[in-house]
């Protein structure tokens, strides 16, 4: 990830963090739990006696570095969960080392290049498929199967056999797959209706909608400031961010330019080289032309970008559904600033396909000569057990109401648990019964209730309400499931060979040349960027791809 991605990354977890911290008390004391030892029958939760130690590196941003400032006597060596695995498991965790941001991807890169690294690493799925190759980490299969709990398997396998699929290299499950949220990447149509309302405008049902509500936006003076200064549409210079990028734009064009997709025939193909994506490319130029998009967009990260939202500059954006925490800071200036979000749309005016992008790229991998390989799967156990099993403490291990869960080594959790959440909120709103609520949807409704009431500090539960309210983004995300409007990425296999020789060089030609043809080169050049992607390795790649897909076990 590059810097200006890791600084959009850090912000948006100080707000977040910041929105947590109000919405349920003022007092950030974490109880450790040092009265309350649970002992477990379970193989995988049993206890080293004597303890053993296990051995990381770690990465200590500014999010992390804000949580342990709120956090007295707390520190990444010794903290809630370092105490509680020592306690419970009889593991010590210990750091080789610890940097920061672009230091600690540095610093990684020495030590997998030199084999010099901890007991258990982090890594990539390129990362995994070398430490492979070169005979650094050993195969935790058998591993795996002894020692995960049920309650590890279900988790785990949330995400379909994809993460496993990515982690398996001839044969062998080379790393534990830290799973990630694929249907938390579905995206929406964030939209300031306060101008909608004063245009007299109502919601897109096309993309011909859209259109005309980022002209308007542009166009028609919405903040009613007299000057010609505000922009329909926000994107970034990284175009593909989780939120104003243009993922989601693209799919309302059924183009889907960073992810696998089947073809007509049931072959793997590569999404942004297909026609669609042009169609698409072609609009957007036509919209940088009319000063419909910033024409500094290619200079501004997501940091300056928000500072645009925040200055009441921009109109719409698509966007994740944490964007209702990125678009509340326009509500700083302007109180009166109201978002929402929509369902994006399509051309045609049909349910679009709403693409996922394979979500869980980072693996938990154990150096070869270490001794005490199921560590690692019972740190898994525990950490899940704790926030999710029958001894869960919530308010103790996963928020309290800050986010202790950040401190452990590890962090698996289940990928459904917004969705789920959202679902029983939705239960307790159509019968009246709270008792409905597990804990993660009992902290939200607290906040939710904060801002419903006009509490002083009811701000910090605004975005809360628009994201899990009843007309908010994980409401559309229920109806996009239920209308079958998510398209899940197709390869989910570990990198190719190509993939790790030449991924990197078509990723920067895809970028240079969508970014030009937005700027005003000729929309023909598409057609000659997908010549070179296919020359440069895109057809090797191709091949490659569906020989993975032919030979998954007859899936």
């Amino acid at each position: 990830m590059n810097k200006a991605k890791l600084m959009l990354t850090a912000l948006l977890s100080v707000q977040i963090l910041s929105a947590c911290s109000q919405s349920d008390s003022t007092n950030n004391h974490i109880p450790d739990g040092n009265d309350h030892v649970t002992e477990y029958q379970d193989l995988g939760l049993s206890k080293y006696d004597p303890p053993i130690e296990v051995t990381f590196v770690r990465e200590n941003g500014a999010g992390l570095k804000n949580l342990l400032n709120e956090l007295p006597g707390q520190t990444l060596e010794d903290n809630t969960w370092s105490r509680l695995y020592e306690r419970v498991l009889g593991i010590k965790i210990k750091y080789d080392w610890i940097a920061k941001g672009d230091l600690y991807q540095q610093k990684l890169g020495v030590a997998l290049a030199s084999g010099d690294i901890p007991e258990v690493v982090r890594v990539n799925a390129q990362q995994l498929r070398l430490l492979s190759n070169s005979g650094l980490i050993q195969d935790l299969s058998d591993v795996y199967e002894k020692y995960a709990t049920p309650l590890t398997k279900q988790t785990l396998s949330q995400e379909g056999t994809g993460p496993f699929d990515t982690a398996t290299i001839d044969g062998k499950l080379m790393g534990i797959p830290e799973t990630n949220s694929s249907i938390d990447g579905a995206q929406f149509l964030w939209i300031r209706t306060d101008w909608l309302d004063r245009l007299g405008m109502k919601p897109p049902q096309t993309m011909d909608d859209v259109l005309a509500i980022s002209k308007a936006f542009t166009d028609k003076d919405p903040d009613q400031n007299r000057e010609n200064d505000t922009f329909g549409l926000a994107i970034t210079q990284y175009l593909w961010d989780p939120v104003m990028g243009l993922t989601a734009f693209m799919a309302g064009y059924n183009a889907f330019p960073k992810i696998w997709i089947k073809d007509d025939s049931g072959k793997l193909v590569y999404g942004g080289i297909q026609p669609e994506v042009k169609t698409a490319l072609k609009t957007l130029q036509d919209m940088y032309r009319e000063g419909q998009i910033d024409s500094e967009f290619g200079l501004k990260d997501g940091v300056k970008v928000e500072k645009q939202v925040a200055a009441g500059k921009i109109g719409m954006l698509y966007g994740e559904q944490w964007g209702s925490f990125l678009v509340q800071v326009s509500r700083e200036n302007d109180p009166d600033a109201e978002w929402q979000p929509f369902p994006i749309v399509s051309v045609s005016g049909e349910a679009p396909k709403v693409p996922l992008r394979f979500s869980t790229y980072q693996f938990l991998a154990v150096r070869k000569d270490y001794e005490h390989p199921e560590a690692i799967v019972k740190l898994f156990n525990l950490h899940l057990e704790k926030n999710w099993g029958e001894t869960s403490e919530y308010e103790t291990y996963y928020s309290s109401p800050l986010p202790v869960w950040q401190l452990s080594p590890v962090t698996p959790y289940p990928t459904r648990k917004n969705l789920e959440a959202f679902r029983q909120l939705e239960v307790a709103r159509r019968t009246g019964d709270a008792s409905v609520l597990k804990d993660e949807a009992r902290a939200i409704q607290k906040s939710i209730d904060m801002y419903l009431s006009g509490n002083e500090n009811k701000e910090s539960g605004w975005g809360w309400e628009r994201t899990y309210g009843p007309s908010g983004a994980f409401a559309i995300l229920d109806q996009y499931e239920k209308n079958n409007q998510l398209l899940y990425e197709s390869f989910v296999g570990a990198p190719t060979e190509t993939m790790i020789e030449k991924q990197a060089i078509l990723d920067n030609l895809q970028y240079e040349t969508f970014v030009n043809i937005i700027l005003g080169r000729p929309i023909d050049d598409f057609d000659q960027f997908v010549e070179e992607w296919h020359k440069l390795g895109g057809d090797k790649m191709t091949t490659e791809v569906n020989q993975w897909f032919a030979g998954r076990d007859g899936k």
